[in-house]
């Protein structure tokens, strides 16, 4: 019993993470269905950043808060040069760029910053807490803390304001979102920034856990990606509990099978979407009238 808590514990923590980088998959696509695999890059300039300016002397709040806000713009300036300029080219195209501008990051964090692994302090200390004979962090609390309100928040976005809804209308008809008043170069501006901020959130979170290096954005896009494939994609209840459960998937299988076999889960998942559930776990099914 005591093994198992601490594997169930350990995948809703790692979990999380995945279910906010898929929150920010799904906002984007939410706006313009475009899947942007650039995402795990903002996870990793989230926590690049943090780690520096606090090693810079800054206070660790200070130091989160500059993260998100300069991560936000990256992603803001992203939009702006790479989206935007793209409008019109067909869906795959701009997945490619989005690839491509992941790359691209990854370059410049490495040559900014360095090759190095590196670690925040955990914001409320080291000691485990003990649940049912197992041991949690204090920072898997927050952790999880983040992930649910973060969660809680989008759904309010989504369902009860108008910019939300304006981001909905946007993504399933950009040209009507248009005629009816709707600003949907602003919709496409707040939806780039906002994924950010959610993935710079989360490498802030995990650092202190996970450590961070410029290189982790690859494998927690599509981490992140397979969690929203297995939710739904574009549907923030199905980012979240995706995220979950493909961390209690990895989590198990490491524990019971080996470590070894722990991230061919993410593929696994994806293949199984695919085959079985395109729309995912809270997707709706397409219909098309004739």
């Amino acid at each position: 019993m005591p093994e198992l808590m601490q594997f169930l514990l350990s995948g809703i923590t790692v979990g999380a993470v995945y279910a906010l980088v898929a929150l920010g998959f799904t906002i984007i696509y939410n706006a313009s269905d475009v899947v942007n695999f650039a995402q795990g890059e903002f996870v990793m300039l989230g926590g690049m950043i943090t780690v520096f300016a606090y090693q810079a002397g800054l206070p660790l709040p200070l130091a989160a808060l500059i993260a998100i806000a300069a991560t936000a713009a990256a992603g803001v300036a992203f939009n702006k040069l790479a989206i935007e300029t793209a409008r019109g080219a067909p869906v795959v195209s701009l997945i490619i760029i989005t690839i491509g501008a992941s790359i691209f990051i990854q370059g410049v964090a490495q040559v900014v910053f360095d090759k190095q692994l590196h670690r925040l302090p955990a914001f409320s200390g080291d000691e485990p807490l003990h649940v049912f004979g197992a041991t949690i962090l204090p920072q898997s609390l927050w952790v999880m803390g983040g992930a649910l309100i973060v969660f809680v928040g989008l759904w309010v976005f989504f369902t009860r304001t108008l910019t939300g809804r304006a981001v909905l209308a946007t993504s399933n008809n950009r040209l009507a979102a248009q005629l009816v008043g709707i600003n949907t170069n602003f919709v496409m501006t707040l939806s780039f920034g906002l994924s950010a901020a959610i993935g710079a959130l989360a490498g802030v979170l995990v650092t202190p856990i996970t450590l961070t290096s410029y290189q982790i954005g690859i494998s927690l896009a599509l981490k992140g990606f397979a969690a929203a494939m297995l939710g739904g994609m574009g549907n923030p209840k199905g980012a979240l509990v995706g995220g979950i459960a493909l961390g209690l998937l990895e989590a198990l299988t490491a524990g019971y099978l080996s470590s070894q076999y722990k991230d061919a889960v993410a593929f696994v998942v994806i293949l199984a979407v695919l085959f079985a559930m395109p729309q995912g776990l809270f997707g709706r099914k397409a219909m098309e009238r004739v």
